[in-house]
């Protein structure tokens, strides 16, 4: 069983096409980095993976074409989820306190990144060079910061309260919708996500949340000690 947040998880969802430059950078920087990591890569895009990375990175990494994403995020191993922060993807690690590396690309994409970064303080961006590909050294140097850097404490610390936050919203929800909360945080946050995609309500409460003094009623996460990420 790895340590608590020591994984870095890393989807960038089934519609993301990463040009094959671009997957060898993440490749050799996930590797560089010496972290554990759970990559989910789906089967079209394998092809271009590095011939020689599987074999190099089998202590440190497991590749996968699909994972149950809420397990893995709710997982207290956890600590980073490298993302194109897709609205679900985004709403998914707030409300379950994982850190975020944003890799945005296209519709909402860079503004929910926007959000993630300056507004929520719960994650970093990639820069990208003149081509328009994050290098490895800088896909490295994010993915170390959160994992090990002071940056990443306080991300971390931020992803708590917006976690507690979300619980917190989910109540007030409780009031206007016909269900009541869970004590299981996979149940409570699929339902946050449902309510966010029908109107982005929820967004609005947590928003709200966010520069109002509330009371936080006490949670205990799910542990889900029974379940492992393949290599764990």
């Amino acid at each position: 069983m790895k340590e608590i947040g020591s994984v870095v998880y890393v989807s960038f969802g089934s519609v993301a096409a990463p040009r094959e430059e671009q997957m060898e950078e993440l490749a050799w920087g996930l590797k560089n980095s010496n972290c554990y990591f759970l990559w989910v890569v789906t089967e079209s895009e394998e092809k271009k993976l590095p011939g020689n990375f599987l074999e190099e990175t089998a202590e440190k990494g497991l590749v996968v074409t699909w994972c149950p994403q809420l397990d893995v995020l709710a997982h207290k191993a956890s600590g980073c989820f490298m993302t194109r922060c897709g609205w679900n993807s985004t709403l998914e690690a707030l409300s379950l306190g994982v850190p975020m590396v944003a890799m945005p690309q296209w519709v909402d994409q860079p503004t929910n990144a926007k959000f993630i970064v300056d507004v929520w303080k719960v994650g970093i961006k990639f820069k990208v060079n003149e081509k328009g590909i994050v290098t490895k050294e800088e896909i490295e140097l994010c993915t170390r910061e959160v994992i090990e850097g002071e940056r990443g404490k306080e991300m971390k610390k931020n992803s708590i309260r917006w976690k507690e936050l979300a619980i917190e919203c989910l109540t007030r929800a409780a009031m206007v919708s016909n269900f009541s909360p869970s004590s299981n945080p996979l149940e409570m946050v699929s339902k946050l996500t449902e309510l966010a995609c029908s109107c982005r309500a929820s967004m609005e409460l947590l928003m709200e949340l966010s520069v109002t003094n509330v009371t936080l009623a006490p949670f205990e996460a799910r542990r889900l000690e029974n379940w492992s990420i393949g290599f764990m």
